[in-house]
């Protein structure tokens, strides 16, 4: 039996309406062998989660512009464990101020790409950090 490819879910929720990093890091990801569905603009968390389990994915990344990240990602987190998916990794990049990456982190977010992250460093975390199913 041969392991699947990562499934990442690429977010982009509340009323952000630029999308040119989210479409990057969809490109990176594809590029370096995995999965990817771009929801488009202006997701909901349920609108995200919904879309997470039907696609059953490994990972949510949430790229977030507007400043409500403490309100946002830790609903989207919150809705996952309601539908049971514990072992799907959330991920935040865009614009988070740094103060507010351990909250987050609490609040069970597995890591926040802050701007300038590579694309090189997202695909890493990835692949050390999903646990791959047949």
């Amino acid at each position: 039996m041969t392991e699947r490819k990562i499934r990442v879910l690429v977010a982009k929720p509340g009323l952000d309406g630029h999308d040119r990093g989210a479409k990057i890091i969809a490109r990176a990801l594809r590029d370096a062998g995995m999965e990817v569905i771009y929801t488009g603009l202006r997701q909901t968390p349920e609108m995200i989660a919904a879309a997470a389990l039907q696609e059953d994915v490994d990972a949510v990344g949430v790229s977030i512009l507007s400043g409500a990240h403490n309100t946002l990602c830790p609903r989207i987190v919150q809705l996952l464990q309601e539908r049971g998916m514990d072992d799907c990794l959330v991920l935040v990049g865009g614009i988070v101020p740094k103060e507010d990456v351990p909250r987050l982190k609490e609040m069970g977010v597995a890591e926040v790409f802050l701007p300038g992250t590579s694309t090189e460093d997202i695909v890493t975390y990835l692949r050390d950090n999903v646990r791959p199913r047949v």
